[in-house]
């Protein structure tokens, strides 16, 4: 009897073994090898989720803002009837408004998220999760990119009902194009802001003196030429003017890019490979762990 327990312990042991190791993998191994649909839009509803909880301040207090700009601006240079590339001031202004809330709100939702985790600890609830590197970057600029597509379109049906502005869609691909572009980009800067950043005065810095002035010199109030040949090139070289311009030329069928269909195109398609370029930049600072996992 004896022997015949002891086998039969040995043999129940054995069962075991083969049991756990069917169940349990060695550590360490991977075994989400693919792409993660389910991590990546549970990343992405957690991100949208945490800005519409407080959706007076990041969708309609940014749109009410901007609002005021166009009341500001037409007030003071829309008398007499002054025109800008054969429309209304309100309605030339108008696009570059729109397009500069969605840059703006971009930037704030994906310069927020990394840095929030950093100074409040929470950032392991990012990196424990299954989720590759490409996938965490994706999440976190698709949910910016949605917040300043509302910003958008929340702006967008309030320049529509405002008196004096026509808001129509000339080029609808430009609108698209133009407007998905910039709220990657600076969903992409953003991103890599908070990596930088060590605190919020940090992130305060770049909106202040970077992401703001860039907005603001980039043409939304006035066409380029009319600034003198110096600013002028300066203008050009500014990626904003192009994001801008562009997107107005989808409301309006002119622009100041250039005097032919095939500089906006250039233009189109030099935004785009600059949004290439600086994801992945961001995409190998993000993956070195670069101020995130010390």
């Amino acid at each position: 009897m004896p022997q015949t327990e002891t086998a039969s312990a040995n043999s129940n042991a054995a069962l075991t073994g083969t049991i756990a190791e069917t169940r349990f993998p060695p550590k360490g191994e991977p075994q989400i090898t693919g792409f993660n649909r389910v991590g990546l839009w549970s990343l992405y509803i957690k991100e949208i989720r945490r800005f519409l909880k407080v959706q007076t301040q990041t969708v309609w207090a940014p749109a009410i803002t901007t609002l005021l700009f166009l009341i500001i601006f037409t007030v003071a240079l829309g008398r007499g009837g002054r025109e800008v590339l054969g429309v209304s001031f309100g309605t030339f202004v108008a696009p570059g408004l729109i397009m500069m809330g969605m840059m703006q709100n971009a930037f704030a939702n994906a310069s927020f998220s990394l840095l929030s985790g950093k100074l409040q600890g929470t950032i392991i609830d990012l990196l424990m999760p299954p989720l590759s590197w490409g996938e965490l970057m994706l999440g976190i600029v698709a949910a910016a990119m949605t917040r300043a597509v509302m910003v958008g379109a929340t702006v967008a049906l309030a320049m529509w009902l405002y008196p004096g502005v026509e808001v129509g869609a000339a080029h609808v691909w430009a609108i698209v194009w133009f407007g998905l572009n910039g709220a990657a980009l600076l969903s992409i800067v953003g991103l890599l802001a908070s990596l930088w950043a060590e605190k919020f005065d940090h992130n305060a810095a770049v909106t202040n003196f970077v992401v703001a002035p860039l907005s603001l010199l980039s043409g939304t109030f006035y066409v380029i030429d009319n600034l003198s040949p110096a600013f002028e090139a300066i203008s050009r070289v500014n990626p904003f003017f192009y994001l801008i311009s562009g997107f107005r030329y989808g409301f309006l069928g002119e622009s100041d890019i250039g005097n032919t269909d095939h500089a906006v195109m250039g233009a189109a398609l030099g935004v785009f490979a600059l949004n290439i370029v600086l994801g992945f930049l961001t995409y190998r600072v993000l993956a070195s762990g670069w101020k995130i996992k010390s």
